[in-house]
């Protein structure tokens, strides 16, 4: 015979009259006719202050990640000026690429802003030791290489400058790469130099105190984009951007840059990062000749090169 159904048992909530709220729990009232008027008393929780060790560890530390960016770009400097790279790497920008996933200008940017660092780090504190750059309390230093990236390009008196205003605008706080980037193209404006450069002409590159055009001092470019204030420039060994400042025409004829054109071309075909330093070395004599053709021994010298590298 089936069971008749049992009675559930109806919930019951009890309070223990004794419960007492945790340290970090909120007391309150709560008027169930008017809930606007309720108040929650919040229990605050007392936070231990930092010994003085732990405040100069914390402080240490702290300038480690600020000089990241700043110990980076001295390495990669060093690495490249004393070619201890060679043992193992053709060139340094294979080495970059293989050891660090760095391209060329990922690296190139890093040795930059680690100039414009330590120019800015050494404003009237020139004999100050390279590892108390960041000691002085007073000054508000970079702590990225966005941040200095637009500064590059500029004269040290001008980065000084530029940074300084943008630490003012920025409240006296760490500008943002687009603080500086705004100073800079005020600066840029208003010693604004008309660009009259046209595209096919053929210019040198005047390095000057630019890093970022290390190596490529003295060598010939043919425009091929003109911007407000720079230009693309192509090279033997590829494309750069390069300011005005930094390019000076040779005033050729017509036929004359359509002359350097060709000879660009040639020297663009054989070029690759894997050829041997004596076959690059040859190819930027090439891309330094400051006159509108080859001698006959250059002529024959890239005609062996094209014959050699077109085998392969």
């Amino acid at each position: 015979m089936a069971k008749p159904p049992s009675k559930r048992k109806k919930a019951t909530s009890v309070t223990a009259n004794n419960s007492k709220p945790s340290a970090n729990s909120a007391e309150g009232t709560f008027d169930r006719e008017n809930p606007a008027t309720a108040t929650i008393t919040v229990t605050a929780v007392e936070v231990p202050e930092l010994t003085e060790e732990e405040q100069s560890d914390r402080l240490h530390l702290e300038r480690k990640v600020e000089r990241a960016f700043f110990e980076a770009g001295k390495a990669l400097t060093e690495l490249r000026d004393r070619r201890l790279y060679c043992s193992t790497h053709k060139t340094f920008e294979e080495y970059c690429r293989d050891r660090f996933g760095h391209s060329r200008q990922q690296s190139n940017y890093l040795i930059a802003a680690a100039n414009v660092y330590e120019n800015l780090t050494t404003i009237g504190c020139q004999n100050v030791a390279d590892e108390n750059l960041t000691t002085r309390q007073s000054q508000i230093l970079p702590t990225s290489e966005r941040q200095v990236r637009p500064m590059t390009k500029l004269e040290s008196q001008e980065q000084q400058e530029v940074w300084q205003t943008a630490v003012e605008i920025a409240g006296g706080k760490v500008p943002t790469g687009r603080i500086v980037k705004d100073v800079v193209q005020r600066i840029m404006e208003r010693t604004q130099v008309p660009n009259t450069y046209q595209i096919g002409e053929v210019c040198q590159i005047l390095a000057k105190d630019n890093p970022e055009l290390r190596g490529k001092g003295g060598c010939w470019g043919i425009i091929s984009t003109v911007n407000e204030f720079s230009c693309t420039v192509k090279a033997w060994d590829g494309e750069l951007t390069v300011g005005l400042k930094h390019l000076k025409s040779y005033e050729y004829l017509l036929a004359e840059c359509e002359q350097m054109q060709r000879i660009c071309d040639r020297l663009s075909r054989v070029y690759s990062d894997l050829l041997e330093e004596t076959v690059k070395n040859l190819l930027q004599s090439l891309g330094k000749v400051n006159r509108p053709y080859l001698t006959a021994v250059e002529e024959k010298l890239l005609s062996v090169l094209e014959s050699e590298y077109r085998k392969r």
